[in-house]
């Protein structure tokens, strides 16, 4: 339970909790609402033994997801169905649709190949940069822009650290021979981070506003338009 609470603080900054073998709650991998999940065995009838192969079913949408326990080391149990995000967080709920497919493709690569995951994820962030107001052309020019827009500079810090974009990097269809586990990981969460900024963020202040009294809001346009 306290763990639960934990991830709650986490989740109100705009964190993703990944799903992880019997969590008690996390984002769900289908709806990507932040839930609890019901775990049960597949044991068979009149067995002694309980099965490796378990169930979580999400309380939000009621979507089940197969795990199958690890013999030794439970914390390397792995989701069979759907397919397992190798330790990847699930795509931001606010993540634009059409990009949903590319970033989902990545999370199940990750550990096979996670150059191609990589090259998959820089496909991604390219194509999230129209939702933003910037071209897709330039990733590297984008970010900046985005940095001067408002988006955390930290964000262009890391993704230089991560030798993604830069006068090195290749293009985003092209495969980078220095992608790693670690890397790419990294990716998926600063995708997040910058859908959390640029698009959840302004909708929820969008929602905020909207839920002023009228007399309130008139007052404000009365103001701004310096009347």
């Amino acid at each position: 339970m306290r763990e639960v609470f934990e991830n709650m603080k986490r989740v109100r900054q705009g964190e993703t909790i990944p799903p992880s073998f019997q969590g008690e709650a996390f984002h769900c991998i289908v709806c990507v609402v932040y839930v609890r999940h019901r775990w049960r065995n597949l044991d068979e009838a009149g067995s002694s033994t309980k099965s490796r192969v378990w169930v979580a079913t999400c309380e939000n949408c009621g979507m089940e997801s197969y795990w199958l326990a690890h013999t030794h080391d439970l914390a390397k149990s792995e989701m069979m169905y759907p397919a397992s995000t190798g330790g990847a967080p699930p795509p931001h709920v606010d993540l634009p649709e059409d990009l949903r497919a590319d970033y989902l493709e990545a999370a199940a690569i990750l550990s096979r190949s996670p150059r191609g995951a990589g090259a998959l994820l820089r496909l991604t962030l390219q194509n999230l940069m129209p939702h933003l107001g910037e071209t897709g052309d330039n990733i590297n020019q984008d970010i900046a822009s985005l940095v001067s827009k408002g988006l955390d500079p930290g964000v262009q810090q890391a993704f230089d650290a991560l030798r993604v974009i830069g006068n090195n990097a290749v293009h985003p269809l092209e495969l980078n021979l220095r992608d790693d586990v670690g890397t790419v990981g990294a990716l998926f969460g600063l995708i997040n981070f910058i859908v959390e900024q640029r698009i959840s963020h302004p909708k929820k202040l969008d929602a905020l506003y909207a839920g002023l009294p009228e007399t309130a809001r008139a007052a404000i346009a009365k103001r701004d338009s310096g009347a």
